[in-house]
């Protein structure tokens, strides 16, 4: 079994364009420590995938700043390993065949990099994907199973526009896919998908002849009759960020340890990231802290509950973080008061300041602000 990994790393940069503004997706902070393609990354390594594709599409300098060669996820190969894949733009390149505007037109975008590959299989996967997946299991499933692709499902609750719901009869095979507007429980798309190499690229070769636009649309209900798509069923943690507050929630939700131990409990299944050597967090004795995460290299000297804390971060005497994340190198005076604040990296507040949003909207301050 010979698998390469294709992940998009700007497909949802809309969804939080306060933190995209400067970044990818992909390389959105997370959990202290972590950014949100560290998910997906590992998920690929943990089932054995040695050769990563990232599709960028603009303001991915963090990304490469953060893959590196790739060692950190045992990716620094000689051949296979992680690659950048920027936007395919020639030397006479105008409005009409510049940078890519959704998923398929991604895919086309790096067939040369799939032609080149010597794979049976293609794993397909969004960047924002904030899961522990078992992606062994599902490709088994799916060679077993003869399926021209499958795709990962998930059993729950959901109302919101947008959101792509499956249906499937009794033996797996995807009957159905269309967005829901309203509320009710139902098979979630994951946007995890696993397929044949030689079944996208002829499935890609038809969508370029006849100029197809839509993933869902034209790739999977175009070909629903004539080609075998079946789902498989996750039942783990999942969460994907669709805004602002779902973004605020799912680092929320890391503050509960059933959560913690969903994403981060299994040895056998790592989420792998970036390592940097940083000093430990300095607490001063007139500190208090409950029920926070906070990364190394900090310096608390006042009260932080229910937050989470990037490294690198300063907390003044007398200041108190409630329900808030601060990004690295953000630095509060004495006598700060913060309730449901998101701080980009290198935000200075200073003394005296008392800044507040709610649960259902962040207040969210953008990189490098002085307040």
């Amino acid at each position: 079994m010979s698998v390469v990994g294709l992940i998009f790393s700007n497909i949802h940069d809309r969804n939080i364009s306060e933190l995209t503004r400067m970044r990818t997706m992909a390389s959105v902070p997370f959990g202290c420590r972590y950014r949100l393609i560290d998910f997906t990354l590992s998920n690929m390594v943990n089932a054995g995938i040695t050769h990563v594709g990232v599709i960028a599409h603009a303001n991915y300098q963090s990304l490469m700043d953060h893959i590196g060669s790739g060692k950190d996820w045992d990716l620094a190969r000689r051949t296979g390993g992680i690659q950048i894949l920027p936007p395919y733009i020639t030397a006479f390149a105008n409005s009409g065949n510049g940078l890519y505007t959704n998923r398929l037109d991604a895919l086309k975008n790096v067939r040369d990099y799939l032609f080149d590959c010597r794979e049976d299989y293609v794993v397909l996967s969004d960047c924002d994907v904030i899961c522990n997946f078992p992606l062994d299991k599902m490709i088994e499933q799916h060679i077993a199973s003869g399926a021209d692709a499958t795709l990962a499902v998930k059993h729950t609750y959901f109302g919101v526009a947008g959101k792509a719901m499956v249906q499937s009869d009794q033996n797996g095979r995807i009957t159905d896919v269309a967005d829901t507007v309203e509320s009710g429980v139902g098979d979630a798309h994951l946007n995890i998908w696993v397929m044949r190499r030689r079944f996208l690229l002829d499935t890609l070769a038809e969508a370029v002849s006849h100029d197809y636009e839509s993933f869902n649309k034209d790739f999977v209900l175009r070909n629903i009759n004539k080609a075998d798509f079946r789902v498989f069923r996750f039942d783990g943690y999942f969460a994907s960020v669709g805004s602002m507050t779902e973004y605020y929630q799912c680092n929320m939700d890391l503050l509960d340890a059933d959560t913690r131990k969903a994403l981060f409990g299994d040895k056998n299944r790592p989420i792998l990231t970036k390592v940097r050597n940083s000093a430990p967090t300095i607490y001063s004795n007139d500190s208090v802290v409950k029920n926070s995460l906070i990364a190394d290299g900090c310096v608390i000297d006042g009260v932080v509950e229910n937050s989470i804390l990037f490294r690198g971060v300063k907390v003044g005497r007398n200041t108190v973080i409630k329900n808030s994340i601060l990004f690295q190198d953000t630095f509060t005076g004495d006598n700060v008061t913060l309730n449901c604040v998101i701080t980009d990296k290198k935000v200075v507040i200073r003394d005296d300041r008392n800044l507040s949003g709610h649960e259902t909207r962040p207040f969210y301050i953008e990189k490098y602000a002085h307040i």
